[in-house]
């Protein structure tokens, strides 16, 4: 009877020390064969539809390793960035996260993401990223996002009413003011520009005055020009202004002094405004709501010395600086981003894709999406620069150009008032940084 004990007794032992030991295999935590690790991963610029297709991405990522699993946190879109920044600052567990070009140097000033260059290194696919999505994840000689898609102006417009009126689409400012204001008459609610006075107005300010000042503007520096002047305090801003302030009063709905997105998008769509400048995520939304054949797209129009300034924008996945699996966190940012992954996804949601290989897809080579190809293959004329997030006040930058364009586009405030404001805000980030 004792000896049976004993025999107990020792079985069961082992099977605590096996359990111990499988269970200090699990928190060893690096994907080795029985581990399963949890990754957590949050995105930043949700919506029903993007969510949606990400999750099928992570789901596909799951099937082929089945030892990790992909936590995905989707956030309300307007809270989403103070969530991300809220986690990041409470050192919650989070290994995978959206980071925006508006967002990346605050990121790293705070040292809560990791460089990727390690990583892209040994990456076989990174050598077909295309250099401007290199650039929007980069700050100083550091990679810490892959861009999940690229952002990037262009013109739509009208072509059944450019065709009635026997106008050709506009090629630069002058031009596109004089088609908008043809096609013109308030008496039947139509209007050549879809302007957009409210939120994200200096979307238009800025790339008017870039454009007018063309060869002068430092392009790594782009708020300031090759001799260290503000762009505003130039005279080509001047001339720039003034015709922006005629494209309201001679060519745009009234009310839209207070348009944002939104409104400028459905004013394009439901016949109101003939021409509308934005990003391709747009497409699809004017896909579903025009008949095919009323509406094109054509090249950014460019300044007085034939070059339109543009500035790429993205988002896209990053790994934080106290993730404690960084390698399996990496193998799911390269399978995201991966030609075919990116591909697809730039496709089902509306972007540019980051990899040269996919302009070579007949879905980009043809339709609204060859503007962008044309665009990118003629880079003396369409001039990418780094926008200023280096900037503290950049965040606020938006808030004070509408206040103060608003006053402008009113009457309350004169256009040299308006610019010496701009100018001197700038002049005050530039000395702010220095300190």
């Amino acid at each position: 009877m004792i000896r049976r004990q004993k025999v107990i007794v020792s079985l069961l032992c082992a099977v605590l020390t096996v359990g111990l030991l499988a269970g200090c295999s699990g928190k060893n935590g690096n994907g080795g064969s029985g581990d399963k690790v949890t990754l957590r991963m949050i995105e930043s610029l949700t919506s029903p539809k993007r969510t949606e297709l990400i999750q099928a991405m992570i789901t596909k990522f799951e099937e082929a390793n089945p030892n990790i699993k992909v936590e995905f946190i989707s956030p309300p879109f307007d809270q989403a960035d103070n969530k991300i920044r809220t986690m990041l600052g409470s050192d919650e567990q989070l290994d995978v996260l959206e980071v925006r070009d508006l967002t990346v140097a605050e990121f790293v000033n705070n040292g809560y993401i990791e460089p990727l260059n390690s990583y892209t290194d040994k990456w076989k696919d990174f050598a077909t990223v295309s250099a401007v999505s290199k650039s929007v994840g980069t700050v100083g000689d550091k990679l810490y996002f892959v861009p999940n898609g690229l952002y990037q102006r262009q013109m739509f417009y009208r072509s059944d009413w450019l065709k009635e009126a026997g106008l050709n689409p506009p090629t630069t400012w002058e031009e596109l003011y004089d088609t908008a204001k043809k096609l013109t008459d308030p008496a039947k609610n139509r209007f050549g520009f879809s302007f957009r006075g409210g939120a994200g107005s200096n979307g238009t300010t800025d790339a008017m005055i870039l454009a007018f000042n063309g060869d002068k503007v430092n392009l790594d520096d782009s708020m300031f020009t090759k001799d260290g002047a503000t762009i505003y305090s130039t005279p080509e801003a001047k001339a720039a202004m003034e015709l922006y302030l005629k494209l309201y009063k001679d060519a745009s709905p009234p009310d839209s002094i207070n348009w944002g997105f939104q409104e400028q998008v459905q004013a394009f769509t439901s016949g109101v405004a003939g021409i509308l400048l934005q990003d391709p995520d747009v497409i699809q939304s004017l896909q579903e709501k025009m008949t095919e054949g009323t509406w094109a797209t054509a090249p950014l129009v460019t300044g007085p010395t034939g070059k339109a300034l543009f500035a790429a924008g993205g988002a896209g996945w990053g790994i934080t600086a106290k993730s404690k699996h960084k390698e399996e966190a990496w193998k799911l940012v390269e399978f995201l981003s991966s030609p075919a992954e990116n591909t697809k996804f730039s496709k089902d949601y509306g972007l540019i894709p980051i990899h040269s290989s996919a302009t070579e897809d007949e879905f980009f080579k043809t339709g609204p999406y060859k503007t962008l190809i044309d665009m990118s293959n003629k880079p003396d004329t369409f001039v990418n620069y780094k926008p200023a997030f280096q900037y503290p006040g950049t965040g606020q930058w938006g808030q004070v150009t509408m206040e103060t364009g608003q006053s402008l586009l009113l009457g309350k405030s004169n256009l040299e008032d308006t610019l010496k404001k701009w100018d001197e805000y700038w002049v005050d980030q530039k000395t702010t940084l220095k300190q």
